[in-house]
């Protein structure tokens, strides 16, 4: 079984963070959320791993990848020269999905389980031609949903429907057999002019195919906006994060819960309270970081209080009395400006100044 993963689109919703930088890498607990995905590929015995990247921000994936060695992975690159929809990277991908049976899983994904026993379900029982992933959500007309039936089948599937027939939402993880390109080689563009999968799928069934289904009992979480990553970083550090120092934590500085501390990073007169993690490189003075933060390589903290918040590499926090539910790119400068009260709450982008008022 291959993987497919999509790695393309602009990521518009994540602007100013991505006018310079593909939203899959955009880092969650400081690794790119694309990372995951390829983990839980390979955790389920799926390493041939195809990954459609786009004109605007292939070189950069394909620089944060590589060759796949790194994940226990084989990698291919398949440029999708346009934005045409999910059906139609499957359909550029003919070349390399061959006769395969495979994994397709959207790049900016982050779920809270394994998909290796629907996997090994996919590739033992070939009765059905596709499986997708549902999970259960309180505004199902947000969504593409699926309707199923007393058998555990997928008889239709609606794309942000007015009144959907349950609130069964698709993940985008879908597991698939060949049979899924003749299906997309009779569906027409939607009226947003794209190859929903969705109409895919819909035509499989209409075709004859079983779709079954695998219901995700664990968080699903959108990476696709400024709160929705802040989220997501609070989920996998609560989840996932295991305590470490590998750095150095003088003796006036007290680190407290979950931490994780990189290489070369220096703590000094500093209070730290986890869960949080902390990149190699980073230097920690007279400053408080609370909860739920993840500071990544190369970040310079001085004289300053960051809590529940993502700082990218190289970014630098100085003399700030009190920074917020805050997602800053690369080499962001936060420093004091003309006077103002409060706390902040700020959405970054990469390369920026921000002058910040203080008393």
């Amino acid at each position: 079984m291959k993987g497919l993963v999509l790695a393309g689109g602009s990521g518009t919703r994540l602007r100013p963070l991505t006018y310079t930088g593909a939203k899959q890498l955009v880092p969650v607990a400081n690794r790119p959320v694309l990372f995951y995905v390829i983990d839980n590929l390979v955790d389920a015995g799926v390493t041939e791993i195809g990954v459609i990247i786009s004109p605007e921000t292939g070189a950069e994936i394909r620089k944060a990848l590589g060759d796949g060695s790194a994940f226990g992975a084989r990698l291919e690159y398949i440029l999708q020269d346009r934005p045409a929809g999910l059906a139609h990277a499957v359909a550029t991908a003919k070349p390399f999905l061959g006769d395969d049976d495979f994994v397709m899983y959207l790049g900016d994904n982050l779920i809270g389980m394994k998909i290796r026993e629907a996997v090994e379900t996919f590739r033992s029982d070939k009765t059905f031609a596709a499986s997708v992933m549902l999970h259960e959500v309180p505004n199902p007309s947000s969504f593409g949903i699926a309707e199923i039936d007393a058998s555990g089948n997928v008889v239709s599937l609606v794309e942000k429907p007015k009144e959907p027939k349950s609130n069964l939402a698709l993940v985008g993880i879908y597991l698939f057999r060949k049979s899924i390109l003749d299906a997309i080689a009779q569906i027409k563009p939607s009226t947003r002019g794209e190859l929903e999968i969705t109409d895919a799928i819909s035509k499989l069934i209409a075709l004859g195919g079983t779709v079954k289904f695998t219901r995700l009992t664990s968080w699903w979480l959108d990476t696709g906006k400024k709160d929705d990553m802040l989220l997501a970083n609070d989920t996998v550090l609560d989840d996932w994060l295991t305590g470490g120092i590998d750095g150095t934590v003088d003796a006036a500085s007290k680190v407290s819960g979950r931490v994780r501390i990189g290489k070369g990073a220096r703590v000094e007169n500093s209070v730290i309270r986890g869960p949080v993690i902390i990149g190699d490189g980073v230097e920690i003075v007279d400053s408080r970081i609370g909860p739920f933060t993840a500071i990544g390589d190369g970040v310079k903290v001085v004289r300053s209080t960051v809590e529940h918040s993502v700082i990218m590499a190289e970014s630098s926090i100085i003399d700030i009395p009190r920074l917020e539910d805050s997602l800053l790119g690369k080499r962001v400068v936060v420093r004091p400006g003309i006077s103002r009260h409060g706390a902040l709450s700020l959405m970054v982008g990469d390369d920026c100044v921000v002058e910040l008022s203080q008393d």
